[in-house]
Formats: C-alpha cells, structure tokens, sequence
C-alpha cells in the first residue's frame, strides 16, 4: 500500500495500521477482498507483486457494485501483464457474483492508469466530485 501511496504522491496520507487492514479483511465479517499475484524471489520465497483489493457497494440504480480500491503491480513487475490478469479477475468477480457494475477511481494526471481503463472501454464521469469526510 504504502508503493501506490508514494507513486500518488501521497505517502502521509497512509495511516491504517497493519492490525486493522488485517482484521479488515480476515475476519469473520470481512469488509475487503482481494486477488493477488505472486512470484518467487531468488530464495524461492513466494513475494507478492500485484493486488486488486475491492469491496462491495451498492447503487440504488444498478443495485450490488464491485468497487475496485486498489488495482498496484510493483514497480519491477509493471509492463508484465499482472495489471491485465488482476483487472479481468475482477470484470471476472462481477460476473459470477452478478454485479450491475464495477466502478473505481483514477487520479487524473495517472495516463498510463487512464489508457490502460480505456481498452476496457471505461467511461470516465466528470460530472461527479468525490466527497470525503475523514475523522
């Protein structure tokens, strides 16, 4: 989390602690899901490169939604095809869990996210403002 925070240009920003994220989507009521893609280092120790983390929200027009949080690959691994595999498994959950749709963020000057999305023929709403309270 803490590499897509810095490519954000928003590494303070990062205040979850480890327990929490853990107990967030390992608990008997988890609130998250998410896939991963992982290789082995040069110690054949299994590290992992990619994540799609999501939850599950829901529209009062198009009913359940997959809401896509996080898609990262690490530095090194971009260029691979990890992202691919990761943004399709989630097009993928939305299917067999019937989802009316799958919806995420993308900041605007990320191009290289922005032309990845379009070949999925994302449509990118700037009718709508994101708002936040933080407490």
């Amino acid at each position: 989390m803490l590499e897509l925070a810095i490519y954000e240009k928003a590494p303070q920003e990062v205040t979850v602690s480890l327990d929490h994220f853990v107990e967030s989507g390992f608990s008997s009521n988890p609130v998250w899901w998410a896939y991963v893609a992982t290789t082995t280092n040069d110690d054949n120790e299994e590290i992992i490169v990619g994540l799609a983390l999501y939850y599950i929200r829901f529209s009062t027009w198009k009913g359940q939604a997959l809401y896509l949080e996080d898609l990262i690959v690490t530095e090194e691994m971009r260029g691979k095809g990890i992202g691919k595999l990761l943004f399709e498994s989630m097009i993928e959950e939305c299917r067999i869990k019937g989802f009316g749709r799958m919806c995420w963020q993308v900041l605007d000057w990320n191009e290289p996210a922005i032309n990845f999305y379009k070949r999925y023929n994302a449509t990118f709403n700037g009718e709508w403002m994101n708002g936040v309270i933080d407490f």
